[in-house]
C-alpha cells in the first residue's frame, strides 16, 4: 500500500517524522526545514478525514527525562504550520487516552520517544565489557517491542516518514511495523522522494556519474567511497582528506589534520580507482592558515592567511580550504556530469575566508543541474553550503537524512525501509 493510495478518513495514523529541530536558549525554533518536510504527509492525513499522531525524538536525552529536549517547546510551532488543532501527551508511553480522544481532523504530537531507553533500545547503565551486558541487551529487546506495541496501539495505521532516523532498528522506526499489516503500514511521502532520490544516483545512473566526497576524514567514508569506486566516473575528494592523501605521497602538510593510520587506506582508493577506469581528482593547493579558532569558526587575531601546494605547507600553517587551482580542477571534473551526488564540504565554509572552494563546487554543481544533471545534496554541511550559497533551489534534491543517505550510498540495507517493504 503507498501512501497516496491509502484512504485515512476515519483512522487515525501514527506517523514517525524527524523533528529533531535546532533550538535557541529560549526553547525556540531556528531551523524549521524537517517540520515543514513532513508537511505534507501529515497535511494529507487531516485532509482525507484523519487523525495523526506525531512521534518523534529531539536531541540525545539517553533515555532520561531533560526539560532541554522536550517537544512539547515545538508544540505550538507544529500547530501554526499544520493548521489544526495539536494536542501534547507529556509522557509518550502513557498517552492511550490522549490517543482515544483525538478527533478526526485534529493531531497529537507526543513527547520525546527518547525519554524512553526502549525507543533505541541499548540498555543503560552497563558497560559493553561487563559479562551481565548480554543479558541486559537481551532483556532491553523485549521491553524495546513492548515499548513499540505500546505506541502501534494508539493508532488503525503506521506511516513512517523519518528518512533521517531510518538508518536505526529503533522501535518507532521499525518495530513498530511489526505490529501493523501489509494494507496499514507505508512510507510517507518525505521518505519516497528520499527513497526514489537515492535510487535514481545509485541505481537509475546516467553518466558521467561524478560524486564528491567531503569532510575531515578518510575514516568515516571510506565503505562510502568504496561502494562509489564501483558506480561513478569521476570521484572528487576535498576537504581535510586531502591531507592523508598528500601524506600518503610523502607530502609536506603542516598542521593540516591526518590520520596517519590511513595513509595505505588512501593508497589502496588510488590504486581500486585506477583498476576501476574512475578519474580520480584531488585538491593541489589549499588555503591554510596560522592560526584557526574552530569554537568561533574565525581566523584568530594576527594570524595569516596563504594558499600554499597542497603537498607543500610549510610548518605551523593549517590547510583549511581548496585553493584556486583545485577549485578550477573540480569545477572542470563537474562540468559535463548528468548524475551529481555531494557529501562534505570542501573546506572550513563557515568562515568566509575559507568559503571559496565549497562555493565553487556547489556553483559546479548548480550549472551542471542546470544543463540537465540529478544532483542529490546530502549531509548536513552540504546541506548548510547549498543554504549559504543561495543554492537550494538550484540542484535537484536535498537529502535530510546525513547518516541514513551515506549507508543508502554505501549499500546497506535501511531497516526503517526493509520494515515497510520487507
Amino acid at each position: 500500500m503507498t501512501f497516496n493510495e491509502y484512504n485515512f478518513a476515519g483512522k487515525k495514523a501514527i506517523v514517525r517524522v524527524d523533528f529533531n529541530v535546532p533550538l535557541n536558549e529560549n526553547g525556540e525554533i531556528t531551523d524549521d526545514t524537517r517540520i515543514r518536510g513532513a508537511l505534507p504527509t501529515l497535511k494529507k492525513i487531516i485532509a482525507d478525514g484523519g487523525a495523526a499522531i506525531i512521534m518523534s525524538h529531539m536531541g540525545k536525552p539517553k533515555g532520561k527525562v531533560n526539560p532541554k529536549f522536550s517537544l512539547g517547546q515545538i508544540r505550538a510551532a507544529v500547530e501554526e504550520a499544520l493548521g489544526c488543532p495539536v494536542a501534547f501527551a507529556p509522557d509518550c508511553a502513557k498517552a492511550q487516552d490522549a490517543a482515544q480522544a483525538l478527533k478526526m481532523g485534529e493531531a497529537l504530537l507526543l513527547e520525546n520517544l527518547r525519554y524512553y531507553p526502549e525507543e533505541e533500545g541499548k540498555p543503560v547503565g552497563i558497560d559493553k565489557e561487563d559479562p551481565a551486558y548480554d543479558e541486559a541487551k537481551k532483556a532491553m529487546k523485549e521491553s524495546q517491542k513492548e515499548f513499540a506495541k505500546t505506541l502501534a496501539a494508539y493508532a488503525d495505521c503506521y506511516v513512517m516518514d523519518a528518512f533521517g532516523t531510518a538508518h536505526r532498528k529503533h522501535a518507532s522506526t521499525a518495530v513498530i511495523a511489526d505490529y501493523f499489516d501489509a494494507d496499514n503500514k507505508m512510507l510517507g511521502l518525505l521518505m519516497e522522494k528520499e527513497v526514489t532520490a537515492v535510487d535514481n544516483v545509485l541505481s537509475n545512473i546516467k553518466r558521467p556519474f561524478v560524486a564528491i566526497m567531503g569532510g575531515s576524514k578518510v575514516s568515516t567514508k571510506i565503505g562510502i567511497i568504496e561502494n562509489l569506486l564501483s558506480k561513478v566516473d569521476k570521484l572528487i575528494l576535498c576537504g581535510g582528506m586531502t591531507y592523508t592523501f598528500s601524506k600518503a605521497h610523502g607530502g609536506e602538510i603542516g598542521a593540516s589534520i591526518v590520520e596517519l593510520d590511513k595513509l595505505d587506506v588512501a593508497l589502496e582508493v588510488e590504486k581500486k580507482a585506477k583498476e576501476n577506469g574512475v578519474e580520480l581528482v584531488l585538491g593541489v593547493d589549499s588555503v591554510c592558515c596560522t592560526g584557526y579558532d574552530f569554537g568561533n569558526f574565525c581566523v584568530k587575531p594576527g594570524e595569516q592567511v596563504k594558499v600554499f601546494p597542497s603537498n607543500a605547507i610549510e610548518e605551523g600553517w593549517d590547510g583549511l580550504d581548496a585553493g584556486p587551482e583545485s577549485r578550477v580542477k573540480f569545477a572542470n571534473a563537474i562540468k559535463g556530469a548528468k548524475t551529481i551526488l555531494w557529501n562534505g564540504p570542501a573546506g572550513c565554509f563557515e568562515c568566509d575566508d575559507f568559503t571559496a572552494g565549497s562555493k565553487a563546487v556547489g556553483e559546479a554543481i548548480a550549472q551542471a543541474t542546470a544543463e540537465g544533471a540529478f544532483s542529490l545534496i546530502g549531509g548536513g554541511d552540504s546541506v548548510a553550503c547549498c543554504t549559504k550559497f543561495g543554492l537550494t533551489d538550484k540542484v535537484s534534491y536535498i537529502s535530510t537524512g546525513g547518516g541514513a543517505l551515506l549507508e543508502a550510498i554505501e549499500g546497506k540495507v535501511l531497516p526503517g525501509v526493509a520494515a515497510i517493504k520487507g
